[in-house]
């Protein structure tokens, strides 16, 4: 090894321990112009070179070729890791004894959780769960149900019709139709769902859900009708709730009647919810028409039952003291988070 070798590993050892002990961007920019610059010792080295025989200046050559790359690399490594550094300064200390931030957690929605409820009552009174179509024909939503084409409470439905066959369903009666049609007695059903008719304001919705129900057996009464929706009524709202049976009429049930529940909001002392009477109304029900166990080949002579159908976006206003319907499908999260 010559003695330029020697000064040249010399240098890149030196020059190597101060490039890691450097603080600052400054202190590498100085190193490089002190090992690297026009003036350097590097290049004063290499400038020498030509003073040596030919094997000697080859070799010595490659070696400092080699110290001046690794120098680069050096320099180019510590800036990277003073920046580094500075980064991580920059960032203020995590205190890893502070409690976590817990996540957002998911709530079933206000309608969906009082779906369950109805379902959940009847389910316990004896009954099952039946679903169908929201596109329905005209047979099983109007006339199987007692509603031919000119039958006037069609007026009362406000139906989006596709055609004059094919509509939207206005209810989820037609669920008595279908299943009366494949079975036979004793039935005991429920049929929830969206339902939909042309309505809208602060107590209707264009789209809104149903829960039907239909028992039909031999021997059954009105009786039986007041005995399970009492005691839905109870289950729902509370045992000291009062109720009420008022004569009213649908095409599908005869005789009829309206089921009236004590206003929640004032006791039955009479408020602006209930308009001063005491009650407010939550659902239609009524003993089968015979034409429409005839519509299904069930004998009225040997059969009876009854029917009801309540709206669920109603039972939740009552139940939770709501007074726009819009509410439920805003999505505004302050209202929901409430649920």
């Amino acid at each position: 090894m010559t003695f330029k070798d020697r000064e040249i590993q010399e240098l890149q050892e030196v020059a190597l321990r101060e490039i890691q002990a450097a603080q600052s961007a400054e202190d590498l920019e100085r190193l490089r112009v002190k090992y690297l610059g026009r003036k350097g010792a590097l290049t004063q080295i290499l400038r020498g070179l030509g003073q040596l025989d030919p094997e000697s200046r080859r070799r010595a050559g490659q070696e400092a070729n080699a110290v001046k790359l690794a120098l680069e690399e050096g320099l180019e490594q510590a800036l990277k890791a003073l920046k580094t550094a500075a980064r991580l300064a920059a960032v203020p200390a995590v205190d890893v004894t502070l409690p976590g931030r817990r996540l957002p957690q998911g709530r079933l929605h206000p309608i969906t959780q009082v779906n369950q409820e109805v379902c959940d009552i009847f389910l316990h009174l004896g009954f099952e769960t039946v679903e169908g179509p929201e596109v329905e024909l005209d047979y099983y939503n109007f006339e199987a149900l007692n509603i031919p084409a000119d039958h006037p409470a069609r007026d009362m439905q406000d139906t989006f019709y596709f055609n004059e066959k094919v509509l939207l369903r206005t209810h989820t009666s037609p669920m008595q139709i279908r299943t009366m049609e494949k079975r036979r007695p004793p039935v005991r059903v429920i049929a929830p769902g969206r339902v939909y008719r042309r309505d809208s304001d602060l107590t209707h919705t264009p789209m809104f859900h149903q829960v039907e129900g239909l028992l039909v057996d031999k021997g059954v009464t009105f009786a039986d009708l007041k005995g399970v929706l009492t005691a839905f009524v109870h289950q729902m709202f509370g045992p000291e709730v009062g109720v009420r049976f008022r004569p009213s009429y649908f095409p599908f049930t005869e005789p009829s009647a309206e089921v009236d529940i004590e206003c929640v909001i004032c006791r039955g002392e009479g408020c602006r919810v209930c308009k001063t009477t005491g009650w407010l109304e939550v659902l239609g029900s009524g003993m089968v028409h015979p034409a429409v166990f005839e519509a299904v080949g069930y004998d009225p002579e040997v059969y009876t039952g009854f029917a009801f159908g309540l709206g669920i976006e109603r039972i939740a206003m009552l139940k939770y003291g709501i007074d726009d319907i819009r509410l439920f499908f805003e999505n505004d999260l302050r209202f929901l988070r409430q649920f």
